[in-house]
């Protein structure tokens, strides 16, 4: 990984223009870093891929760069989305760290009878989500949605994305964890039947869902009750671990891993 610092910028780059990072990136730059006229920095806006620029002005007032040559093309992102109902703070924080890592193009959070939390900051999500990208090498930031309730967000549902919801209870009520009977298949198994490149993960609070909620998720066609293993996660255990089958069934991970479709 190369030590030059690299940041996101909603400004278009091309080779010869400049360009001028927020504030707060300025500061990182110049008091954080302590970067001064001629440092290198690379920068990455999601959609021209990424380049390498020259810091060419540096004042009180802000930081300028000269745009150099691309030293990376654009690619499109897996499309991958994970809806979550929101956690604690730390825990929602690390939650969403951990996913624009894996690789998710949209994160969503939702609201179901046992959420913990019951309002979300998404500007601070989002800008989470931005430091993620910067330091783990993507060419995207994934999308930060409005927090809703999971009735709302399903209420318009593209039907061509199959949505891989995390059930660890059975059907039978009376018994631990709903016994045995009725439990989903692996979740690898269940992606591969579903054969899609585009897909939606849902991951529900602590406590699982509801048998209300369970029922409302089964009776769509193109949700998918999926399992993730023997063991009870945590909610932000059970988005990594999902994130991750995904990838190495249908997603960026699959050449890396030797899976397929």
């Amino acid at each position: 990984m190369s030590a030059t610092p690299r940041l996101f910028i909603e400004a278009d780059l091309a080779s010869g223009a400049k360009v001028s990072p927020g504030a707060d990136q300025a500061h990182y730059l110049t008091r954080v870093m302590r970067l001064s006229i001629g440092a290198k920095v690379r920068l990455f806006n999601g959609r021209d891929g990424e380049f390498e620029t020259e810091i060419v002005a540096a004042c009180k007032s802000g930081v300028s760069l000269i745009v150099g040559a691309a030293v990376r093309a654009q690619r499109s992102p897996t499309d991958l989305w994970l809806l979550f109902a929101p956690l604690k703070k730390v825990r929602t924080d690390f939650l969403i760290e951990k996913a624009t890592e894996l690789g998710a193009a949209e994160l969503w959070p939702v609201f179901t009878t046992r959420t913990d939390a019951d309002v979300v900051r998404t500007d601070r999500l989002a800008r989470i989500a931005v430091e993620a990208a910067e330091q783990t090498e993507r060419l995207d930031v994934p999308r930060v949605r409005v927090g809703m309730a999971l009735t709302k967000a399903l209420a318009g549902w593209d039907e061509a994305r199959p949505l891989f919801y995390a059930d660890e209870s059975g059907d039978e009520g009376g018994r631990p964890w709903g016994g045995e009977a009725g439990r989903a298949a692996p979740m690898g198994d269940v992606v591969r039947r579903a054969a899609s490149v585009r897909g939606a993960i849902l991951i529900g609070p602590e406590g699982g869902f509801t048998r209300e909620e369970r029922a409302f998720l089964r009776s769509h066609a193109y949700v998918h009750p999926v399992g993730l293993g023997p063991r009870i996660l945590r909610a932000e255990t059970a988005a990594i671990a999902a994130l991750t089958i995904w990838q190495s069934v249908a997603g960026d991970l699959v050449a890396d891993l030797g899976g397929s479709l």
